[in-house]
């Protein structure tokens, strides 16, 4: 799951992101722009203790100097962020590095860069990411799958209403910001989601 104070209800993303954590959630991605570098520090140190406590995966979002002030497990990159390479060379061998592309020529190279996954969409409609394009929807999901190996994790406009759609189309997970940060109840959101996406990853 993906941070957002804006969704949050006003409530403390902390208690948010715990709460989504025992509801099932495996990876969180501290993704909160809007925010000045030294509350993203002071939120992304809050982060690694209850990741490190739940055993959750920490990565940032573009941030490579944040991802290694904070000691996170890695980084997920844009287009228009550090190159992969320069990205693992700072980061070092074991961190986790994804990246979102959107377009042929973008997968090929992401796979020779060294990408440990692939982040694709947005699968919907999504008011998340203001420059986030077109829906791809499960075609495109699917187009994608044909052209990489890597595991791939749909993004953009997620809910219980197409999370399976999604995985059925060939992604390996998906990435939820709204659904869960903005749910009354982020625990049995992330719960609904985990229940959805692991039964249609068995079929």
């Amino acid at each position: 799951m993906i941070t957002d104070a804006r969704l949050a209800r006003g409530r403390d993303q902390v208690e948010v992101i715990d709460a989504a954590i025992r509801g099932g959630a495996t990876m969180v991605q501290l993704r909160d722009k809007e925010l000045p570098t030294n509350e993203q520090y002071a939120l992304g140190l809050r982060l690694r203790d209850l990741t490190r406590r739940t055993g959750t995966t920490l990565i940032v979002n573009d941030r490579v100097d944040l991802a290694l002030a904070i000691e996170a497990d890695g980084v997920h990159l844009g287009q228009d962020d550090l190159p992969p390479p320069v990205a693992r060379k700072l980061l070092g061998p074991d961190a986790i590095l994804g990246v979102s592309a959107g377009n042929a020529a973008e997968y090929a190279l992401v796979e020779r860069e060294g990408a440990d996954y692939l982040g694709t969409g947005p699968f919907a409609t999504t008011r998340s990411k203001a420059d986030a394009g077109a829906a791809i929807g499960g075609a495109g999901i699917a187009a994608v799958r044909k052209l990489t190996t890597l595991p791939m994790v749909a993004i953009g406009g997620i809910s219980a209403a197409n999370a399976a759609e999604a995985m059925r189309a060939g992604a390996d997970g998906v990435s939820v910001i709204s659904a869960i940060v903005g749910a009354p109840d982020p625990e049995a959101a992330a719960r609904e989601l985990r229940r959805i996406v692991e039964r249609a990853a068995r079929h």
